[in-house]
């Protein structure tokens, strides 16, 4: 289980009794965070920094520790910033600094020296933001009371991005078969991918998914079977084509476990052996986590799993086409859109795919939520990866649509459906996308802070003038990083 440590910053000046009230005053923060309900991850209070060499001690356990994901520091007094260096320089976990005090006001009639001897972060987390800066170090920095609920959450964001960095050291994307034949943005460098990101993607034979899928049992069928009929309605009395999405969804499962791998991409394009295009099998196995990208897109797999991980509202999408007159687009995909988006009970249905060249496959249809949500898209730029985040806001779909048998979404892009797609082209972004309801843009900045990469941010204030210019300029520092 993900757990952070809140390290609390002090020295030696002030004294055994000080020295323990700071402790005390650290624990309750501590408790009352984790007891807010504001934070899906436990804090830890790890201990009060004294010297040079505990800082050094502690970054080190926090390096090697596999349940620590981040640590949050604090200078309860005065922390001379220079003894921080030596342990600083090592560290490699996100770095998160909480600018807080004790007490939420100036006591008028206790104020005193020895008050003030205590109660030193005002200046005490200056001097340690100063050596951060210094040091060129990318951290999170959030200031408040700790009892402040508006705080909290953007602690619990940050805990979120963190996680999403933790998932992604150790992310493990399968293949099968290669990217869509001549399209350029599924393309990327996977050794810089796995330098930056951590993520080890290698290509597995389409004819070797077909080997585990003729050994796929009647038993192992009906048990898959019962799972979708607990959790989705029949709206076809085939079930032929369902009970071979459902041997398709055990043989990608048994594939991916066996790898260690928590994402894949495939392509309608090698489809050697099989009957049908994974639809339904690959939106269940995302609705259980998995991370998946069509069309060979295997940046999109890992992000789908990683933004999942932060948020389970979130899944696998594309801009399909748009209505002009009303200024929304229409997101969708052949088959496979997650039905953590769904507003209700979706429906397997079986229809022709047009694309493929084989047997119409079994899928899961839906309308997605209306609500505020996020489309994310990672790109290759050649000198560095960029991560463009657009904020939209999902509606529900004006038309019926009777003959469109897919999952579908419609939504708002902001400013507006014109100029928010021009600042989309202008950035290079991908057509295909992470939604997520449950991720914002706070989290997908700090989850691109830590994995240093570059970091866009399409908005309800973006102009493609603006967004011009700022690309051009980050384009200057990015090639030089």
């Amino acid at each position: 289980m993900y757990e952070f440590w809140f390290v609390v910053g002090s020295q030696l000046l002030y004294g055994e009794e000080t020295l323990k009230q700071v402790e005390r005053n650290s624990v309750k923060i501590v408790d009352a965070l984790n007891a807010s309900g504001n934070l899906p991850y436990k804090l830890v209070y790890k201990e009060t920094i004294k010297t040079a060499e505990g800082v050094t001690t502690m970054i080190k356990e926090a390096n090697y520790s596999d349940a620590c994901v981040g640590i949050v520091t604090f200078c309860h007094t005065f922390s001379p910033s220079k003894m921080w260096i030596n342990g600083l320089s090592l560290l490699q976990k996100p770095y998160c600094h909480f600018h807080t005090q004790f007490n939420l006001e100036i006591p008028n009639d206790e104020i005193d020296m020895d008050y003030m001897n205590l109660h030193q972060s005002a200046h005490g987390d200056r001097e340690h933001g100063f050596i951060g800066t210094r040091m060129r170090l990318d951290r999170k920095v959030i200031a408040g009371h700790w009892g402040n609920s508006d705080v909290q959450k953007r602690i619990g964001k940050w805990q979120k991005a963190a996680v999403g960095a933790a998932v992604s050291k150790s992310l493990k994307v399968m293949r099968f078969g290669d990217n869509m034949r001549e399209v350029a943005v599924t393309e990327g460098d996977k050794v810089e991918a796995q330098v930056k990101f951590g993520w080890q993607v290698n290509t597995f034979p389409v004819g070797a998914l077909v080997e585990v899928m003729n050994e796929v049992t009647e038993a192992e069928i009906d048990a898959q079977i019962e799972e979708y009929q607990a959790k989705y309605v029949f709206a076809t009395n085939n079930i032929d084509p369902v009970r071979y999405q459902a041997r398709e969804e055990i043989s990608i499962k048994k594939m991916l476990d066996s790898e260690g791998c928590k994402a894949f991409s495939n392509t309608f394009q090698d489809l050697y052996g099989m009957m049908q295009l994974p639809g339904l099998a690959t939106q269940n196995l995302m609705s259980k986590g998995y991370g998946y990208g069509g069309e060979g897109d295997w940046k999109v797999a890992a992000m789908t799993r990683i933004i999942k991980s932060m948020g389970e509202r979130s899944a696998f999408m594309e801009d399909y086409t748009n209505d002009l007159q009303n200024g929304l687009s229409l997101g969708a995909h052949m088959l496979e859109v997650c039905p953590s988006l769904a507003e209700d009970k979706p429906r397997i249905e079986i229809h022709p795919l047009g694309i493929g060249d084989r047997e119409p496959p079994a899928r899961l249809v839906f309308e997605g939520k209306a609500g505020k949500a996020t489309v994310s898209s990672l790109i290759d730029m050649g000198t560095h990866f960029r991560l463009i985040v657009q904020d939209v806001e999902c509606v529900k779909p004006t038309q019926i649509m009777p003959n469109l048998p897919v999952a579908r979404l419609m939504w708002k892009a902001e400013p507006n459906l014109e100029v928010g797609t021009e600042c989309w082209i202008l950035a290079g972004g991908a057509h295909h996308t992470v939604l997520s309801y449950d991720v914002d843009a706070e989290i997908l900045r700090d989850w691109a802070r830590i994995m240093g990469i570059e970091f866009v941010h399409i908005n309800k204030n973006s102009t493609p003038e603006k967004l011009e210019l700022d690309l051009k300029l980050s384009d200057l520092v990015w090639k030089n990083a």
